[in-house]
């Protein structure tokens, strides 16, 4: 019984070997004639070897950078793509989200064109010559305008020495003030008002008269040359003559007077006082 289980032991290892050498022959040569066989068609599972042909998974931190390099290379291809057209392709507009219901609206506006603007440049040179001397112009305006409003109510008529005042004198009434000057002296307007008389006067040679806007007329006598005409409009500050030596007079000087009304001559001082205008001490 012994030998015979160790001979069929010994036969069962015999066929074992066997197979395997026939296995091997069949990996390594293979058929010239391959014939068709139950086990090849059998599914065969692939064989896993050492896998020495395959590259390690690449980290995290790579994945990120070549994502970032990727992003940055499709920017550059874009951008360069942009030159190359010249640039003129329109933007892509972008519109709101359609709610339910309504069309969709743009997100951007035209701009509105500013009032005054002009909605084009000057076609040529002279067009912007013109509107450098129409804005000039109301430079002007606005900068004479301001000065305006800084300029006094009221001024002195003349510099000089205060010689004689209002009353009689040499048995007949002076009816105003004088102020001694050399010749050429300025004279200028007492207040605002229009020029009524400019020219020559009996006794006094040559005078300018303004009427104020309050009715009141002031005279300017014995001047030299007057700078004004009829109806001219002028402000207080503005000279309107030169002192002189003209008519019924002993020596250059301006003589001023007021006349209330138009009519009514009155003492100048107290007039000239309630303006804040001085003319000193009366002197010979």
């Amino acid at each position: 019984m012994w030998a015979s289980e160790d001979q069929w032991a010994q036969s069962s290892n015999e066929w074992d070997r066997s197979s395997d050498e026939w296995a091997w022959s069949r990996d390594a040569q293979p058929s010239a004639d391959p014939q068709p066989s139950p086990v090849a068609d059998l599914p065969v599972p692939p064989k896993r070897r050492g896998g020495r042909h395959r590259m390690p998974a690449p980290p995290a931190a790579l994945k990120g950078r070549a994502a970032i390099i990727a992003v940055a290379a499709g920017a550059l291809v874009a951008a360069g793509q942009n030159i190359s057209t010249g640039g003129d392709k329109p933007p892509v507009e972008t519109v709101a989200p359609m709610a339910l219901g309504q069309p969709q609206a743009q997100l951007t506006e035209p701009a509105a064109t500013e009032p005054g603007l002009l909605d084009e440049g000057p076609l040529d040179l002279g067009q912007f010559s013109d509107i450098l001397s129409n804005g000039s112009k109301v430079a002007d305006e606005m900068s004479a305008e301001a000065a305006a409003k800084l300029r006094p109510l009221f001024m002195k008529f003349t510099s000089g020495t205060f010689t004689s005042g209002y009353g009689m004198r040499w048995g007949a009434l002076h009816p105003g003030v004088d102020i001694a000057a050399p010749i050429g002296t300025p004279i200028v307007a007492v207040e605002d008002g229009t020029v009524i008389s400019s020219g020559p006067a009996a006794g006094f040679g040559m005078w300018v008269r303004l009427l104020g806007d309050d009715g009141t007329i002031t005279v300017y006598g014995h001047i030299n040359t007057s700078l004004v005409n009829v109806g001219q409009r002028v402000m207080a500050g503005d000279q309107i003559a030169t002192v002189g030596n003209r008519g019924e007079a002993t020596g250059p000087h301006c003589h001023f007077e007021v006349w209330l009304n138009g009519t009514n001559r009155i003492d100048p001082l107290p007039w000239l006082a309630t303006r804040g205008i001085s003319l000193g001490p009366e002197r010979d």
